[in-house]
């Protein structure tokens, strides 16, 4: 199913799910669903995304049962459906408990290094790093993203983003797949003049990243790609458009380490909780450091950023 948060203008921020081109909301939808008898009662279901992950498996599990029992009837015949035009969604989940970026494309870190004279580093294929960004600093679909008054290289990047939806400590990579919650288009936006300075430094970057990170326009849960997945793989097209040209395309099959190992590294050792987030690094050719300045200048004001992966929707952004 593709799980949405969303602002509703009386009750705040609220979780939801779409059918077709309606946004549903879970809790008002499973009240409904209890008054015509197609919904067992039960303890009223968390009305936010992160308590809805919080619950674990119960939770997701709830919102599968409510959106099959709204499934029958028409999203426009629902008293309380909300046309898909007319939503403001948020980030799926619009304040993670934590943000971890990995660098998990063997094709980024080839390019991005070679553009800077700088040959592979060899420990890279030993075991999947990453670095810990702000969770505090995520926006969702058609909002702007200011550009830091501090850059003039602005960057976006193309990425897929893991929403951890069950506890975990030292989870095993054939184990891993049990403790996602799903899938999300992400964008790891990057002040690439400030990060290269920063990255010399030797702790990782810092201001360079830590001001915005898209994320949606939906988490689509797991059992919605298993047409696509090649075991611990799944073959979706990513691409990303700046104000309507297409500059990246590549494909989510090609990640060198795959989610099933991000998880394994992250949680040896410490425990991942229910609402974490996981980021997977860019993807070949997303982003303009790897394209070059020569296809497409830093981003300005004004420009509209697209991400899209197949199945997982279009990310859309202006850069304020």
């Amino acid at each position: 199913m593709k799980l949405v948060s969303y602002l509703h203008k009386e009750l705040g921020e609220r979780a939801g799910y779409l059918q077709h081109d309606h946004v549903l909301d879970l809790a008002l939808a499973e009240s409904w669903a209890q008054e015509q008898g197609r919904c067992a009662m039960q303890r009223p279901l968390p009305v936010t995304m992160a308590g809805i992950l919080e619950a674990e498996g119960s939770g997701l599990d709830r919102a599968r049962a409510i959106a099959e029992a709204t499934a029958e009837t028409p999203a426009a015949e629902l008293p309380f459906a909300l046309p898909l035009s007319e939503a403001h969604l948020l980030a799926p989940l619009p304040r993670p408990r934590s943000f971890r970026d990995f660098y998990a494309f063997e094709e980024h870190v080839k390019t991005a290094r070679g553009r800077r004279g700088l040959d592979m580093v060899p420990e890279w294929y030993d075991f999947p790093v990453f670095y810990f960004s702000n969770h505090n600093a995520f926006v969702g679909p058609d909002a702007d993203v200011e550009c830091p008054a501090y850059t003039e290289w602005l960057d976006y990047e193309l990425e897929i983003a893991c929403v951890i939806g069950k506890t975990g400590r030292d989870i095993k990579p054939e184990e891993a797949a049990a403790h996602i919650a799903g899938f999300a288009v992400l964008n790891d936006w990057s002040a690439r003049d400030v990060q290269r300075e920063e990255v010399k430094v030797g702790l990782g970057p810092a201001k360079g990243k830590d001001f915005a990170t898209s994320m949606g326009p939906y988490l689509l849960t797991l059992d919605e790609l298993e047409d696509v997945r090649d075991g611990d793989r799944w073959q979706l097209t990513m691409t990303a458009k700046v104000n309507g040209q297409e500059l990246s395309r590549g494909n989510f099959g090609t990640i060198y380490f795959s989610f099933a190992e991000l998880i394994a590294r992250a949680s040896d050792g410490v425990t991942l909780y229910p609402g974490d987030v996981i980021g997977s690094g860019t993807v070949g050719t997303g982003c303009i450091l790897e394209l070059g300045t020569e296809v497409h200048r830093w981003l300005v004001p004004g420009d509209v950023v697209e991400l899209e992966i197949e199945r997982l929707g279009v990310l859309k952004n202006r850069v304020k």
